[in-house]
């Protein structure tokens, strides 16, 4: 495994005016001491997908988000970083997920907002790690992780995959002694067994249902966020696109025949960012293989956008 830095950006240009400002002509590569703002970094991997069974095509989802991103609009001063990519060489997604939690845990103890680009949902994990590394073993905190899905991903493998992140957390913050606090937001009753909502039962996570996440309960939708959110003291948010619409996101490793509204997953979002409790956040399962258009690179970018500058 290696990991590849910062490439340069490209995209359109309408001049050097300020009032002209794009993502690629904003964003700089990420060095250590660098004044504190939002920083990227990528974990280009679909291993876990592989070994859950699903279809590959996510490990080129970090180059297809900066593409979508490049030539977005940027309408107030923003401090933004890229700090590459952690590759995986081969199938060794354990050691890809430890490279890319050390790298987030110094990005975060340089006083930077996070947002992690997959990949694969594996990369759920390897965000718990270095998040939890980062804010140490000293003292008393809970960390919430609020995941918009349609899956669960609280399988138990021999080996980790795209839908065994969760249990993995799980597992980890039990042997730290602390609560696993887990709220999962548009999950699908036809694409999770009984044995999955058994085990989610037991583990105490908070749910809301794909048909619970219509515009008409939106109200219900924000206090579901924003409750789960006061009631720890830090917050990471990840974003599995497979929780959208196929319509909205065909490019994803399993596309949802339901799904919930992009205006619901981007309330959601708006929710976290503005709650003040919010220190990363990753987007997984952008799939470029299937993607038509740009459709689900474009959606996610926006959600990312939106992140970003909205942040309380």
């Amino acid at each position: 495994m290696t990991c590849k830095h910062a490439q340069p950006w490209t995209g359109r240009d309408d001049g050097p005016e300020p009032g002209n400002a794009r993502w690629h002509d904003t964003v700089i590569p990420w060095t250590r001491g660098a004044a504190s703002g939002s920083a990227l970094l990528g974990l280009a991997s679909d291993e876990g997908v592989r070994r859950n069974k699903g279809r590959t095509g996510a490990q080129s989802g970090p180059e297809a988000l900066r593409a979508a991103l490049a030539s977005m609009a940027l309408r107030q001063p923003t401090v933004l970083h890229d700090a590459g990519d952690v590759l995986i060489d081969g199938r060794d997604l354990e050691a890809a997920q430890e490279e890319f939690a050390t790298a987030l845990s110094d990005l975060l103890a340089d006083g930077h907002f996070t947002v992690g680009l997959g990949g694969g949902h594996e990369i759920t994990f390897a965000s718990y790690s270095g998040v939890a590394s980062a804010l140490g073993t000293e003292g008393q905190w809970t960390l919430g992780i609020l995941n918009i899905d349609a899956h669960f991903d609280l399988r138990e493998e021999p080996r980790a995959t795209s839908g065994t992140g969760f249990s993995q957390i799980a597992r980890a913050e039990s042997a730290a002694g602390r609560a696993f606090r887990y709220a999962a937001v548009g999950i699908s009753e036809t694409s999770n067994t009984n044995v999955l909502f058994d085990r989610a039962e037991a583990l105490g996570v908070e749910v809301l249902l794909d048909e619970e996440c219509h515009l008409g309960n939106i109200d219900r939708v924000r206090h579901f966020v924003a409750d789960f959110a006061a009631s720890v003291d830090h917050l990471y948010l990840t974003i599995d696109l497979d929780a959208l619409p196929a319509a909205v996101a065909p490019g994803v490793s399993a596309p949802a025949g339901f799904g919930i509204g992009v205006e619901i997953v981007r309330a959601i979002v708006l929710t976290a960012a503005r709650s003040g409790k919010l220190i990363h956040a990753d987007i997984a399962e952008l799939n470029p293989v299937f993607d038509i258009d740009q459709r689900t690179a474009r959606t996610a970018a926006r959600l990312i956008s939106d992140l970003i500058l909205n942040r309380g």
